[in-house]
């Protein structure tokens, strides 16, 4: 409806924006950098961050960037993700039935990654979203998976991605054997004030806007309601492109977004 009234052929603030438009923050373009060293070293890395960052969108980016001759991404994200449904699940991904037991699917999932890299010389770069959901049983097989050569060499890159909880707990001393073994920390931040602001531009313009439609104003009233969290971000100016359509203001200023943020979303 309010793509009609400002003159734009996509959503600006959807979910499903291509990766290639996101607004390429200096902290996305450092964190895939250092992904794409993860994934050529085999590196087991951790990326943090509060609910609504965009960490799933970073690593959706992440894996659209790698080469794919090179590198083959398993994705897994379950909030009760067993170790027996850990292997199943990755071998599902390679083309393969899973073996029942425990045992014989991590043997048989090695066996598979050996082929896919001797064969068809491809890097596996398995992702574990929601990783702060796991228990203590999976998070110390993830330190078993990368126990292998008598510890020379980790036979996959491994990228365990979840809220800033996750970080707290794999520093306690309990977990002292899992962190010993992280090669790479990401901390995805909050965006700051201006960083908003190109976001919002970055979006718009991606949707084909032919001027801006949020004055200065409006834009500090988003960042002060959304404390730079992009989930926020686009919430709150979904609801004022459909409140300023439906109420035919070419321009979104800070009173309406005000109003917006009291009678919709407060």
């Amino acid at each position: 409806m309010f793509e009609s009234f400002y003159g734009l052929s996509h959503a600006p603030f959807s979910r499903d924006i291509p990766t290639q438009e996101l607004y390429p923050s200096p902290v996305l373009e450092e964190t895939l950098g250092r992904l794409e060293y993860a994934a050529e070293r085999r590196w087991f890395a951790v990326i943090t961050g509060d609910s609504g960052i965009g960490k799933t969108t970073t690593i959706r980016r992440y894996a659209e960037t790698l080469d794919f001759a090179k590198f083959k991404v398993l994705y897994l994200s379950d909030s009760k993700l067993t170790p027996r449904h850990f292997y199943k699940g990755l071998l599902e991904q390679l083309g393969c039935e899973s073996k029942f037991y425990r045992g014989d699917a991590k043997r048989q999932l090695h066996r598979e990654i050996e082929l896919m890299r001797g064969i068809h010389h491809l890097q596996p770069v398995v992702v574990v979203d929601e990783a702060h959901l796991l228990d203590r049983e999976m998070l110390e097989e993830v330190r078993f998976l990368l126990n292998t050569n008598m510890d020379a060499q980790s036979p996959m890159a491994l990228i365990l991605v979840g809220q800033s909880e996750l970080w707290d707990r794999l520093q306690l001393q309990s977990y002292a054997a899992i962190r010993q073994r992280i090669d790479l920390q990401c901390k995805l931040t909050h965006y700051d004030r201006a960083e908003v602001e190109m976001y919002i531009k970055r979006h718009l313009n991606y949707a084909g806007a032919s001027h801006d439609i949020f004055s200065d104003g409006a834009t500090d009233e988003i960042y002060r309601f959304s404390s730079g969290t992009a989930r926020l971000i686009n919430k709150i100016c979904t609801h004022c492109l459909m409140y300023g359509a439906q109420n035919g203001h070419r321009i979104i200023d800070d009173h309406m977004v005000k109003r917006v943020i009291e009678g919709e979303l407060s």
